[in-house]
This record gives C-alpha cells, structure tokens and sequence, in this order.
C-alpha cells in the first residue's frame, strides 16, 4: 500500500486518519507505554531545539535546533498515533476542551 501525502489542509480527524495509515504500512502500532516513551522522546527533542534557537544551548552544527517546526510535527504525530489507539476523537475531544478554557485562560495569554 502506498500512503499519499497531499498538499492540502486536513481536520484532526483527518490527521489521525493519515497518521493510522502510516503506521499500518510501517507495520503496526507500538505498545501504549513505548509511544509515551515516544512522546517524550520527542518532546525533548523539540525542548532541546527551542533551547537552541531561544535559549542559552549551543548549536553542535548549522542545522541544529533550526527545525522547530519539524520537532513539533513529530510531537503531534506521537500524540495523534496515542490518540488512535485509545479511540480518541482529537477533533471532538480538543474542541470541548478549548471550550472549557476558554474562561480558565482569560487573561493568561497576552
């Protein structure tokens, strides 16, 4: 099976959607406590790129700590992937929750 990555715009659903058949073509999901691991992996990753670009961390190469937005895309991946396999509508579920904070936020956010 081939998975087509299109140029388009895509809900969560659709996202998670495209995230299933990444990982059936790669050959299955991994075991809820080894995608946390991932999660975190990944997540430091990410920490350890905005450390480099914001913070005090020096960069070992020209290209390190320049791909937040990839770092960031793997998170979301990881937690997508953990989301399917927990049967979760992202779409759905983010979508209560931003209404529930949106009160608690108030005044948090510049």
């Amino acid at each position: 099976m081939k998975l087509k990555i299109e140029n388009i715009k895509m809900e969560i659903k659709q996202a998670q959607k495209k995230v299933d058949e990444l990982i059936q073509v790669y050959g299955g999901y991994w075991q809820p406590l080894s995608m946390l691991a991932r999660l975190t992996e990944e997540v430091g990753e990410l920490s350890r790129a905005m450390n480099i670009k914001y913070g005090d961390k020096k960069s070992k190469s020209d290209s390190d700590g320049g791909e937040l937005e990839k770092e960031l895309a793997d998170v979301i991946f990881t937690a997508l992937a953990i989301a399917n396999t927990e049967k979760i509508n992202m779409d759905e579920v983010l979508l209560k929750k931003l209404e529930e904070d949106y009160k608690k936020c108030k005044g948090v956010y510049k």
